[in-house]
């Protein structure tokens, strides 16, 4: 108990009394709607233009501060009454229009979805989101709530949420950890039937820790938030929400035993009782456990309840690397877990197995290898990240051809109108239609893009590089005043940057692999691009490195101390404690926006997307989701996608790259204008930008990806498996552990063809396998030629696979199985021939993790 606690005998939420005519701005508060309706905010924003800034653009906190007076007088405004109405009437009018979700698949019955993230970015006024993850995970829930997807998502109320970033005279980041006073943000507490605020409990070594549940209303979509800051706790387990990624590892494990375990708690406990689970990276991969031991009570053994579990759950990795994922020791996991060994019916080496790396029976618990396990279904998040986690993972299912591994992908995508400015949105009404919105993945509706004309899409564009130059020169001073720079270095501050000129954007978080200081590796020959009397180029740079990288505060400081250069002060800067709202600035401002990463460690990034739809163009490698995006017509490539071995050399390649994309192809571009003083060639890079890329790269396509692909069929699995009292389910369990046990004794026993050294296209092939199933029926397996052509060192490589026909069963109780296979191409070919488990059930040919290969002719 602390002295606040000794001392305080009761506490009360005041709120602001609302005159009975605008009563409703609370309710439009409290919808984070508002942060994607540009004349909802219009409306927040009319009360007091300067307070709304000043407040972070939070309007619970900003209907506090304001004094009676002054919301008396808009009571009495005609003019904002009338749009006070209407923004009511039109939030209503949202939540209860029929959208895409019902109308593709009814509204009975309808199933629930939960999604699960360690952080959300919804709106800076919630600092509950460090970067790409949680922007991410926001604009998902956005989306959903814009189409009419049956979801609740499950965070995390962080007490102190992400660190505040400051830099001291040195250029060096500092971080700060303001308290989030929750009654001054636009989230409220969840009550429960006794109508007190709705707590739930989990139980750690030796002590139940209690956390009270709090919901953010995102459109029609309900975020459960859980928070343990409350008096019932230990004052160290009222640190477990204080921080996102902040503390050590055993802060970490706290955190996602919460997120995971608590969070299937709170959705019980709120009335929620979903059929699939999105677990978006691994942190609240401990909900598969939570169920397990549900399902456990109702009679299940442990491998039905996985195997329920498995159907339902989806998981969705966002690392490219091993290091980026959450591991925990062994005796940390033990401590922890121990107790639930027992009830979960495993012995602690069947536990740790599950995170384990195949074949090893020591080492840290993997959360990454915890949530593949128990998923049907898994996805990177762009084509390329597809393929670099088949290959991360491939330990995961032996023997299986790297391009099999079920990992499929869904590419990212961006909720285009939180991002986009409302001079773009109003441009959109103009010429793509009021509906544009909900045709987001239609080519016919980006197509009328082309009828924009030139002017006036430049013109819009041009005020939007205004407003970023003016936005810049503000923070730059604030930023001084807060150093305590003298007084001549602030009023220089009101003349950096310049509305005309081109503008280049860089904002990610500041990990070495993303490579901020590239841009400074030749730093005579950016200072000529800048310089350039003629041509000049202006950049503008923020972002944030974790605490504990020390590496990416000297790339935030090398920046830093560049931008202090009298040469080039004026046209290069860093904007410091880079959050959404310097975000839409920037996306909404830039003409270019670079991005420079080590390929293939972007899983997919989408910040440059974000600049798309306000008419930016992108200049990238080709990594991440630039690979499916780019093309000659839609922005610039820096390298052709090759891959290296020596980093040094890469960066040497490819900031030279960078500066010869700049100095031949991107500034002579922006700077060729015609007699009308329009650059024509830029603007239909603009516009083909726009058009082909904003169809693909959205979250309304994304998620339709999700529900379509992963939501759907899992839900479907999960129906029709756990029906009839869970015969089903049963039936599919007990045949896997049959096929476990028995798989080792199966064995293709002899391989025949009629082909020859050579043979022509369109000749056959007659393939024959003789298959000792070990005590297995035909029926549960299948058997196939695997054919392709082979590189030279005998690999097979553009594979096709072919199932043969059971023709006989002999008389030692072998299977006869054949084929015949005709050559379509030309060139050196192979094949080989495999035993593969079959059941309707199998969510993809390797679900069971089993597959035989011939090893001799």
């Amino acid at each position: 108990m602390t002295a606040a606690d000794r001392h305080t005998l009761m506490t009360f939420n005041v709120i602001p009394r609302l005159p009975e005519k605008i009563a409703g701005l609370r309710e439009l508060a409290l919808n984070l709607r508002w942060t994607w309706h540009h004349e909802t905010i219009d409306l927040f924003r009319r009360l007091d233009r300067n307070l709304w800034d000043d407040v972070g653009r939070n309007p619970i906190r900003m209907l506090g501060e304001l004094s009676q007076g002054r919301l008396n007088e808009f009571a009495s405004d005609e003019g904002y009454l009338l749009l006070y109405q209407r923004m009511v009437n039109d939030l209503h009018h949202y939540l209860n229009e029929n959208s895409w979700y019902p109308k593709r698949y009814g509204t009975t019955p309808q199933p629930v979805y939960a999604y699960f993230s360690a952080e959300f970015g919804i709106t800076e006024s919630l600092p509950i989101y460090s970067g790409g993850l949680g922007i991410l995970a926001g604009d998902h829930l956005k989306s959903a709530s814009d189409l009419g997807i049956p979801l609740v998502a499950v965070g995390l109320m962080y007490q102190q949420g992400y660190f505040i970033q400051y830099l001291n005279p040195d250029g060096w980041q500092q971080e700060t950890y303001p308290n989030n006073d929750f009654y001054q943000l636009p989230v409220e507490p969840l009550h429960g039937s006794d109508n007190r605020w709705l707590k739930i409990e989990v139980e750690y070594p030796g002590r139940m820790v209690t956390a009270r549940v709090m919901k953010a209303k995102i459109g029609r979509i309900p975020l459960l938030l859980l928070d343990t800051n409350i008096p019932e706790n230990s004052l160290e387990d009222r640190r477990i929400t204080d921080q996102l990624y902040g503390g050590d590892k055993e802060m970490r494990v706290k955190q996602e035993i919460l997120l995971g375990m608590g969070g299937m708690r709170a959705l019980k406990a709120a009335g929620y009782s979903p059929s699939v689970f999105h677990m978006n990276e691994g942190h609240s991969g401990f909900l598969a456990i939570e169920r397990i031991l549900t399902l456990r009570k109702l009679g299940l053994t442990f491998a039905d309840a996985r195997e329920a579990v498995r159907q339902s759950c989806i998981f969705t990795t966002h690392t490219p690397v091993p290091a980026g994922i959450d591991e925990f020791p062994e005796a940390m996991m033990d401590f922890y877990f121990q107790h639930l060994f027992g009830p979960l019916g495993v012995t602690k080496q069947e536990f740790m197995a599950l995170g384990r790396w195949d074949g090893q029976n020591e080492g840290d618990f993997n959360m990454a290898l915890l949530c593949l396990r128990m998923s049907a279904r898994a996805n990177g998040v762009s084509k390329l990240h597809g393929e670099v986690s088949r290959k991360m993972f491939r330990s995961v299912w032996p023997e299986v051809p790297e391009c099999e591994i079920p990992i499929g992908h869904v590419t990212n995508g961006v909720h285009a109108q939180t991002w986009i400015s409302r001079d773009m949105q109003d441009l959109y009404n103009r010429y793509l239609g009021l509906d544009w919105n909900n045709k987001q993945d239609d080519p016919e509706c980006w197509s009328a893009v082309k009828d924009i004309p030139d002017e006036e899409l430049w013109r819009t564009h041009e005020r939007r590089r205004e407003r970023l130059v003016s936005y810049a020169r503000r923070r730059l001073r604030q930023q001084l005043e807060h150093r305590g720079a003298p007084t001549s270095e602030i009023d220089a501050a009101r003349e950096i940057l310049d509305g005309s000129i081109l503008t280049i954007g860089f904002a990610r978080r500041f990990a070495t692999y993303k490579r901020g200081d590239m841009l400074l590796h030749d730093l005579e020959r950016l200072k000529k691009l800048i310089t350039n009397s003629d041509r000049p180029v202006q950049f503008i740079f923020a972002g944030k490195a974790h605490p504990a990288d020390v590496q990416g505060k000297e790339i935030i400081r090398r920046i830093v101390h560049f931008a202090r250069d009298p040469e080039i002060r004026r046209r290069f800067m860093f904007i410091e404690n880079y959050d959404m709202g310097v975000a839409r600035y920037l996306v909404q401002g830039v003409d270019v926006w670079l991005n420079n990463p080590r390929r293939p460690y972007e899983a997919s990034g989408t910040s440059g997307m974000k600049v798309v739809f306000n008419g930016g163009v992108n200049l990238s490698v080709l990594d991440g989701w630039w690979v499916e995006g780019y093309t000659p017509d839609t922005g610039w490539a820096i390298g052709a996608g090759e891959d290296y071995t020596d980093l040094q050399y890469q960066d040497y390649v490819e900031s030279h790259a960078l500066y010869d994309v700049l100095e031949k192809e991107v500034i002579p571009m922006f700077y060729t204008r015609g007699i009308d003083k329009l650059p024509r060639a830029w603007i239909a890079k603009m516009k083909n930008s726009i058009e082909m890329l904003g169809q693909q790269f959205n979250t309304h396509r994304m998620v339709q990806n999700y529900v379509e692909g992963y939501y759907q069929p899992a839900y479907q699995s999960f129906e029709q498996l756990t029906s009839n009292n869970w015969s089903d389910l049963r039936k599919y369990s007990q045949w896997k552990q049959r096929l476990q046990k028995m798989w080792s004794g199966i064995n293709v026993l002899k391989v025949e063809t009629d082909q020859k050294s050579e043979c022509q296209v369109d000749d056959q092939i007659n393939v024959r396998a003789r298959v000792n199933l070990s005590g297995l029926s035909p029926d549960d397996v299948t058997v196939e030629v695997y054919f392709g052509e082979v590189d030279t060192e005998g690999n097979l490589f553009h594979e096709a696979t072919y199932p043969m026909d059971m023709a006989s069963k002999l008389p030692d109780g072998t299977f006869q199985y054949d084929i015949a296979i005709t050559c379509d191409e030309s060139g050196r070919h192979g094949l080989a021939v495999r035993v593969l488990p079959n059941n309707i059930w199998l969510t993809n040919r390797h679900d069971a993790g089993l597959i035989e290969w011939a090893k001799t002719m």
